[in-house]
Formats: C-alpha cells, structure tokens, sequence
C-alpha cells in the first residue's frame, strides 16, 4: 500500500479503531507521516442523504456548530469584507450566513441534498459539486472537508483554479498529532477519534506537502485548540467524551484555555489546523 501523499510503501500501524468499522486499519506513513485509512468505503450517496447525521435535524446541527462557526468568522472576518466568498463542503451554512453581513457575496458547494431548502431560505446561492460553479473567488474556505476527500491532491487543484489572482485558500482540519493521541496516549480515545469518513489525518508538515504539490504557497499553518483542557481531563478520567460540557464550569476559564492551547500548539499537538494557502 502506497501512502497518497508521498509514494512510500514504509508505514506502521497506529494504536486504535475506526469506531463505525472495526475492519478497517490505521495507517502511519514512516516517511512523510500521513495517517490513513486501510480502506475507502464511503461514496458520494452516503453524504448526499445525511448519512453523516443519525437524525436530519437543521436547528440542531446549526446550534452545534455555532461556536465553530463563530470562531472562524471571527478568525477571517478583517479580510472578507467587500469579498466574493466560497464554502466547500459549507454544511449547514453557518459560517456562510455570518460572512454574509460582510461579504460582497457568498456561496456553498455542499452534498447534502437536505440542506438546499434552507440555503434558499437564506438567500444564499448553493452549488451540489464544485464542477457546478464557473466563478472565481477572494478566498475559498473549507472546514473540516478535506480529510474526508479521496483525492485531496485534485480537490485542492480544481479549488486553485477557482481562485482570484490574490486569492486565498484557508482550510481547517483535524490534527494527526491530538495530545490525546501523541501525548497522552488514551486508549478510550483512540478508539473514538477514527472515523472511516475521516480518510487522511494531517499534520502540520503533511499539510505543507499537499499545498505544494497542489502548487500552492503556504502562508501559515496555524495550531488551533477546540476543546478545552476539561474535554482531555475527563477522556483521562472518565474514557468518554463531552468533559467540557461538564466540568467546564468549574474547570475552564478564558486564560487557562488559551495558555493550555498555547502549550500544545508549541508541541504541534492541537486538535485542529487552520491553513492559508496562495497561488
């Protein structure tokens, strides 16, 4: 088995399960360090009819969301006012309705055939492939997607084709190195994060590699913290999610939390990238 980013035949198996499919494999690249599943057994229908969801519930999804996609407004805000702004894989449209009030315009490219209605509720124009849309845009954006993508390498080149002559690509994905992973070693976690959706883990450096061979320059790749010290505390604890919904009263403040993240970024083992990539 080669690796997709580097043509190695040299990897070793990491600790841990895919949790929907304890037949699949984990893979770590010894060479370029790309972590990858045995196998690919999701297709297009699988997004398209809201497989990633047990139950179709908008209000919900959009409630979950809404801290992420208030963080990444937040982060890009100062540079998309004015501008003409893609999503890919835009979800449930969160991020695109908050761009909204300062975009020049906005749209999604999503597969998620349930969402349509409420894009058209919200006037904001929607693509169901990326070969649908002929315009070009000042910044692309694409959370928390690009691992779930067979082909990233032909992904982030059809987006390059989409952008403006200044254009940026700014992508946020899952980090390979999570503490709870790489420091920590839990068990219980390693048997929760793999997700036979979730196709390829990046890194910092494998990230770099995929932008350049897509011919893109890297501008930053950021380390990003989403759950909170409570979250890591309790999977030590307790081996099961949600600690930041239950210890983060007591647990978390807005100075622990940023020094927490501050730490692990210094150690590359955030839980999350976010990357600006330019022609």
């Amino acid at each position: 088995m080669k690796c997709k980013l580097c043509g190695s035949q040299n990897h070793k198996k990491r600790e841990g399960s895919v949790r929907d499919n304890k037949n699949l494999e984990i893979f770590e690249c010894c060479d370029c360090g790309l972590v990858f599943l045995s196998e690919d057994i999701i297709d297009d229908n699988f997004y398209e009819l809201s497989n990633m969801h047990e139950s179709f519930d908008f209000l919900k999804w959009r409630k979950q969301t809404n801290e992420d996609d208030t963080r990444r407004f937040n982060f890009i805000k100062n540079s998309i006012v004015n501008k003409e702004i893609l999503d890919f894989g835009s979800g449930n449209g969160g991020f695109l309705k908050q761009a909204q009030t300062l975009a020049k315009d906005v749209c999604g490219v999503e597969l998620e055939k349930a969402v349509k209605p409420y894009y058209e509720k919200e006037n904001i124009e929607l693509y169901s492939s990326l070969d649908q849309c002929n315009k070009q845009f000042d910044i692309i954006t694409s959370f928390h997607v690009i691992e779930h993508i067979k082909e990233p390498l032909e992904i982030l080149e059809k987006l390059k084709e989409k952008l403006k002559e200044n254009g940026k690509l700014i992508i946020e994905v899952p980090n390979a190195n999570d503490a709870l992973l790489t420091i920590y070693e839990s068990e219980a976690f390693s048997n929760f994060t793999y997700w036979s959706c979730h196709l390829y883990l990046y890194t910092q450096h494998t990230l770099s590699i995929l932008a350049k061979q897509a011919g893109l320059k890297v501008e930053f790749i950021k380390h990003i913290q989403r759950y909170p010290l409570s979250n890591h505390l309790y999977w030590l604890s307790k081996n099961k999610p949600g600690g930041h919904e239950k210890w983060d009263n007591f647990l978390d403040s807005d100075q622990l939390t940023k020094a927490y993240e501050s730490q692990l970024a210094s150690l590359g083992a955030t839980d999350t990238l976010m990357a600006s990539f330019t022609l």
